[in-house]
């Protein structure tokens, strides 16, 4: 690496983005930002029957404000800070939020109060199976409602090529989509093999074990795996991991 290490983002295009370029600025990175994910919203809104209903993004969050849903006696729950501020930004109450902001974390928050209980989980499609399992074995009845889906925006793909030519230092993939979407433009271009390569010489952060599963089973060696779920805490810990600049 020579000179100001260069980062890859993959965040959707909209304040997420912005608020991760400026960070990495902050840092002293370059950032490449690179969107991997596009929303296409679906418009529906929770059940009205559930006793607790959970949301894992600012997204989901937002989409229902939009959608006019109004909750009633339910417990609302947020995977994590940040969709439970956007929650709050939207009017909403949040009545959980679970230590560990990750998928598990929010299952054991939730074991020994839902048995019997009616779960709605309103989500992205491409949403972990850890919730839904781990509702149900806790003795919930579980209902996923779709709120939107994850597609990858086109002309994405420009952070491949860089990797492709040994011109990245290091990337932050915020989901498991993120890496397979990655490796999809990579293949579109005829350069999958060559950005692999490129990825085994940078350092690739991710949040939360399930993105390293994905990306291990890619063929994609993970660096960094901060215990915060956050993309501040992916940003600093990956871009601290990174070696030190050679004069």
């Amino acid at each position: 690496m020579h000179g100001t290490p260069t980062v890859a983002v993959f965040r959707p295009d909209d304040d997420r983005l912005t608020d991760a370029v400026a960070l990495l600025e902050d840092l002293g990175a370059d950032p490449v930002p690179d969107p991997m994910l596009a929303v296409d919203a679906t418009g529906a809104t929770p059940r009205t029957d559930a006793d607790y209903v959970v949301f894992t993004s600012k997204t989901g969050a937002e989409l229902v404000s939009e959608a006019g849903w109004q909750p009633g006696a339910e417990t609302v729950c947020a995977i994590g800070p940040a969709t439970a501020d956007a929650l709050r930004a939207e009017g909403y109450a949040v009545d959980l939020v679970p230590e560990e902001f990750t998928s598990s974390g929010l299952v054991a928050a939730l074991d020994g109060r839902i048995d019997g209980a009616r779960v709605e989980v309103a989500r992205s499609d491409h949403g972990s199976d850890v919730l839904l399992d781990g509702f149900e074995d806790a003795g919930a009845y579980v209902h996923e409602t779709v709120l939107y889906r994850l597609v990858r925006p086109a002309g994405s793909g420009k952070s491949t090529e860089l990797a492709a030519e040994g011109s990245l230092d290091a990337l932050c993939f915020t989901s498991s989509l993120t890496v397979e979407h990655f490796l999809e433009a990579a293949a579109e271009r005829g350069i999958r093999e060559d950005a692999l390569a490129g990825l085994a010489d940078a350092t690739v952060g991710v949040i939360g074990d399930p993105t390293a599963e994905t990306a291990r089973s890619l063929g994609i060696d993970v660096d960094v795996v901060p215990d915060d779920a956050t993309f501040d805490a992916l940003a600093r810990e990956t871009f601290a991991t990174v070696p030190t600049p050679r004069e």
